[in-house]
Formats: structure tokens, C-alpha cells, sequence
């Protein structure tokens, strides 16, 4: 190139400056004032070329994310399994997906995203599928991800003694390891949406491989874990009781470091006592809380929620509930749209069956309390039910020639969480003006995990089902998921039903998936199965300092953190040239030249 070569010869040259004598004689006429004038002109002309220099390399220049800052989040209860097979409370499923990480996560979107694996194949009849493990995939004690830890854990999952709440999505799964890093999974047939199950979190053989089925709840790696997730477990702390107070947690510098340096995890007792801590500035952000009772110096980000609750009725603990017109009037009696307004402050759905709305929307007007209550009292009188003296209704019956007399009286079981609570008391004051007798039970929520749901002990409790992105009813409704582990709280079984929700699970085209989905939800509503009230919209607080927050539609609180690794709370400006692909660039210049 001449010009190029012109332009290095010009560099090349010599440039001549004057004598230092020269100079002190053409400068000997000038005074103090005029040298004190040209050293504040030169200061002037100095500021503004660093001014300049400054704004354009502003303007040059990009900004984005930095490593570092501290995190300090509050949840609503104490963790007590952080261990993606056990968990089952929202706290235990958050510090989980913290501190684990899985084959895959999702995107925002839902569609899947390699994690820990490299890649994955899904052989054209859907029966098999293939993933490798990254070759750089660590555990937080530094010992290599295999493919072996990944066997251990599904077949921990799938193990009946253990009792894990995600066994029912492992049923029928054959899994193998061909190599080090190599693992296969076979189904028995199709099963579209199993890809989700490649999200479970990945324990380590060498740790859990000598723990007894029946030590797993009980060994303290539920409480100080080891997992490959994007946050190391750093330190414990806990109150004079032994019950843990707070985590703090490290960036993993793994298979995707975050940005964050350092998340701190703050357990509450109650809502009341988080909302005062955020206010107070102890921590920074919070979820399933309302947004309007915060000092409104935050953000609050909303999202669709694959998560309904409803009142799941035990006909094995209270005949009462084999009466269709006792479900269908306590059903009538409640007004949802309250529980929307008061509960979750209007950030919710009402809903009348088990799969949760598609979108945001508005629930149609429901009618007064008086019409409410009267129709309800209406579907039992009409079915033999009469007011007794005190209120409560009654039914009359003969069991082979002798008469017995049902009153309307149950109990109503839910959790100490203050959204449960609340709606607890409200569902029971609008069966009260029915004219049932209602007692409340209100339990820890490990309590009522342990003690009460796993072992079907209630007349009827008050719960949420996490449905998923993708709905697959069958672990909440199909009859074979009646009794522990299986999620079918309400014990409804239904042959019509079974069979659309196991054809649900094989069925490949997306369309007639959904389909057959809404048709076993339709017939799960229409015999009022259990009392669906609503669908939470997920609902996350946090400082305006913290960016790269991005929510897609959620299937628990847990999947706030599918893309952890995004925040950041530093910033450092670059120049574009550290921004691009160095090699592409190198080889631009090459070619011109």
C-alpha cells in the first residue's frame, strides 16, 4: 500500500526542536503577570482536552457487566433440604437451584439450554436420549462431574425408600453411562416433556454414594451441600435453636461463573418480619410479597406462574366429601376474587381448574356475597341437606335401617405462610356463612409436608401444585399418584381421566398434547374435584442497582434463578475493541494490508 508506507516514512523523520537559548531569548521580555497568565491558559487548555478525551472515550466506549457486589435476598421460612431430590418447600427449592446445577437449565423461553452437559441428542423415536458432559463441569470440592454422579442421582431419585417428590418423573427411565462422560437416557415411550427432567440437580456419588436410603433426609449434606451450581455454599448460620438463619454463599467459578460475588440468604418467620428487614435495608430483595408495602425504591419485576392453589378434599379421612353437592356448594360458597385482591393484592387469577391461566388477565365480575352464599345453600338443600339449630347444616340418612345424621363439620389444613394463612381464614369464613363448622390447622411448612400431606392425614387442605410451563397433570391427578410420593393430594381417581393423562405423556404432537391436558381438566372441574382458587402471578422485589433481572414464564419461585449467573451489580466501561472477536479482527487487518 503506497499510502500506508508514505505515512511511515513521515513517522520516521526526525522532528528538530529550537535550542534551549533560542527559547530563553525569545521568551526574556515577558513578566511575571504573562507567565502567570500562560500557565492558567495551558491549565484552561490542559482540563479541556482531558475533558474532551474524557467524553469521547465515554463515547467510545461501552458499558457491561462487572464481577463482584454482595446480594442479600430474604426468603419465608427455614430451609431444611437443600437437595433437589428432597426439597419440597419454596425455600429448599431456591437455595437448591443455587447451589446445583443440572444437565440442562432453561432459558427464559422455556426451551432448554446446556448446562453441565455439552450437548444432547434425541433419537428419531424419541426414546433415547444422549448428552455429554462438559469436560470443564467441577463440583464444589473440585472432583469432576461424571457421568456416573448423574446415574446415582436419577436412580436415587427413582428409588422408592427415599422418597423423593420428583420420583414420579423418573418412573419407566432407564439410565446407563457409557463412558466417563457420556450418559443415556431410554424411556419406555414418548414423552415430550421430559426434557424438563434434565434440569434436576446433580448430586456427587463420592459424598452421597455410602449414605443409607433411610439416612438421606437425616446426613447435615442436606444442610452444608456440595453441588456444581453457579453459588458455593461459604458458611451457616444459625439461631440458638440449631434452626439456620442465613447462608452465604460464594460465585463458583464453573461451567458459568456469575457476576455476583457474593449472595446472601436471609430466613423470616413470617412476611411481616421480611417486609420490616427490607424496609430496614438488611437485605435487598424478597419474592411472594406485596410489592406496594416495600419503600418503593426497588423494582418489581411480575410473571405467568405455573403454580395453582385450591382446598384438596380427603374422602378416606371425611365421608363428607364423597357428597358431589358438598364439594359443588363449598365451591360456590367462596369468593375467589377476594382471595385474588386481599391475598395477593390483585397480582393473581381466579381460576375454576387445575391448569393456571396462559397469561395475565382479568377475572369477569363475580356476584355479590348474599347470591354466593344463597346459591351455595341452595345445591345443599336440594340434595337433603337442612339448617340446624345452631347454623350448621345436617343430613338425615338410613344405613341399613338406622338413621344417622351428617353435620357439615371439618377442618381445614394449611401452612404458617402468612398467604396460606390468610387465605385459609377467609375460605373458613365463607363456609361459615354457609352454615359449615370449620376448625383451622395451621402447621409449619416441613410439618405439614411431613407429618400431614405425606401421610394423607387432613379432611381438606389448603395447597398450591407447581403444574410447570408445560402442564403434565398426571403426578397431581392420575390415580396411580394417590398415596406418597405421588402429588395426588385430592386422591381423585378416574379411569376416563387416567387415560387421557397417560395418553397426554406419549402423545409427541404439541397440539394434541395440549388437547387432551385441557380435556382431563375439564373433567376434573366439572365433578369438582377439589375447589381450584387461584393462580399466584410470581412476584419478585428488587434494587434498581442490579441488572440482567429477566423473567420468562416460571414454573416454581426456584426458576427466578435459571439465569442467576445474568445479575450483575458492577459495571466497568471498555473500549469496543475488547468487546469483539480479537481473531476475526486480526485477520480483517491481515487481509487488508
Amino acid at each position: 500500500m503506497p499510502f500506508f508506507r508514505a505515512f511511515l516514512n513521515v513517522l520516521k523523520k526526525p522532528i528538530a526542536l529550537p535550542p534551549l537559548e533560542t527559547l530563553k531569548q525569545r521568551t526574556a521580555f515577558l513578566r511575571p503577570l504573562d507567565w502567570l497568565i500562560i500557565g492558567a491558559l495551558a491549565i484552561t487548555m490542559a482540563l479541556a482536552v482531558a475533558t474532551m478525551l474524557a467524553g469521547v472515550s465515554l463515547a467510545l466506549t461501552s458499558k457491561v457487566p462487572a464481577y463482584g457486589g454482595t446480594y442479600r435476598e430474604g426468603m419465608i421460612g427455614s430451609p431444611r433440604f437443600v437437595n433437589p431430590l428432597l426439597a419440597i418447600s419454596e425455600t429448599d427449592q431456591s437455595l437448591s437451584k443455587l447451589v446445583f446445577s443440572g444437565l440442562l437449565r432453561k432459558r427464559p423461553d422455556g426451551t432448554p439450554l446446556p448446562d453441565l452437559a455439552e450437548g444432547y441428542e434425541i433419537s428419531e423415536d424419541e426414546l433415547t436420549y444422549t448428552l455429554t458432559i462438559r469436560e470443564d463441569a467441577r463440583f464444589h470440592d473440585g472432583s469432576p462431574v461424571t457421568a456416573d454422579d448423574v446415574v446415582f442421582t436419577v436412580k436415587a431419585a427413582q428409588n422408592p425408600d427415599i422418597k423423593s417428590p420428583r420420583r414420579a418423573e423418573w418412573e419407566g427411565v432407564l439410565v446407563e453411562a457409557l463412558d466417563d462422560r457420556t450418559v443415556v437416557f431410554t424411556l419406555n415411550a414418548p414423552y415430550a416433556p421430559f426434557i424438563e427432567n434434565l434440569t434436576l440437580g446433580i448430586l456427587p456419588k463420592s459424598l452421597w454414594g455410602e449414605v443409607a436410603s433411610e439416612e438421606f433426609p437425616f446426613t447435615t449434606l442436606n444442610e452444608k451441600p456440595v453441588g456444581s451450581g453457579p453459588f458455593r455454599i461459604e458458611s451457616r448460620r444459625e439461631n440458638s435453636s440449631g434452626i439456620p438463619i442465613e447462608y452465604r454463599l460464594k460465585a463458583w467459578n464453573g461451567v458459568r461463573r456469575p457476576y455476583i460475588d457474593t449472595f446472601i440468604v436471609k430466613f423470616y418467620t413470617n412476611e411481616e418480619a421480611l417486609l420490616a428487614s427490607l424496609n430496614r435495608g438488611e437485605i435487598d430483595a424478597a419474592n411472594s410479597i406485596n410489592p406496594g408495602a416495600t419503600d418503593g425504591m426497588r423494582t418489581v419485576y411480575e410473571a405467568v406462574f405455573g403454580r395453582i392453589f385450591g382446598v384438596f378434599m380427603n374422602q378416606n379421612q371425611n365421608t363428607l366429601f364423597a357428597d358431589s353437592a358438598v364439594r359443588r356448594a363449598l365451591n360456590a360458597a367462596v369468593d375467589k376474587q377476594r382471595l385474588v385482591d386481599t391475598v395477593l393484592s390483585g397480582y393473581g387469577s381466579v381460576i375454576d381448574g387445575p391448569l393456571p391461566p396462559d397469561s395475565i388477565r382479568i377475572a369477569p365480575a363475580a356476584g355479590s356475597a348474599e347470591e354466593r352464599i344463597q346459591a351455595a345453600k341452595a345445591i345443599l338443600e336440594g340434595d337433603g341437606w337442612e339448617a340446624g339449630v345452631d347454623g350448621v347444616y345436617e343430613k338425615t340418612t338410613t344405613v341399613k335401617g338406622k338413621k344417622e345424621v351428617k353435620r357439615l363439620a371439618f377442618s381445614l389444613s394449611t401452612s404458617n405462610a402468612d398467604e396460606l394463612r390468610e387465605a385459609s381464614e377467609l375460605v373458613a369464613a365463607d363456609w361459615r356463612a354457609l352454615g359449615a363448622e370449620v376448625s383451622l390447622k395451621i402447621f409449619e411448612q416441613n410439618d405439614l409436608a411431613v407429618e400431614v400431606i405425606r401421610p394423607r392425614k387432613y379432611d381438606a387442605l389448603l395447597f398450591g401444585e407447581v403444574v410447570g410451563r408445560e402442564p403434565d397433570l398426571f403426578a397431581f391427578w392420575h390415580s396411580s399418584q394417590r398415596n406418597d410420593p405421588g402429588l395426588n393430594i385430592a386422591l381423585y381417581a378416574n379411569t376416563d381421566t387416567d387415560k387421557k393423562l397417560s395418553d397426554a405423556r406419549i402423545e409427541t404432537d404439541p397440539a394434541k398434547r395440549k388437547s387432551l391436558s385441557k380435556a382431563a381438566a375439564r373433567e376434573i372441574s366439572d365433578e369438582t374435584a377439589a375447589i381450584f382458587l387461584y393462580a399466584p402471578h410470581f412476584v419478585y422485589v428488587a434494587p434498581k442497582s442490579v441488572s440482567g433481572i429477566i423473567f420468562g414464564d416460571l414454573s416454581t419461585p426456584a426458576d427466578r434463578y435459571d439465569t442467576v449467573d445474568q445479575w450483575y451489580m458492577k459495571t466497568e466501561q471498555v473500549w469496543p475493541l475488547f468487546t469483539v472477536d480479537l481473531s476475526q479482527l486480526f485477520k480483517s487487518i491481515t487481509n487488508f494490508l
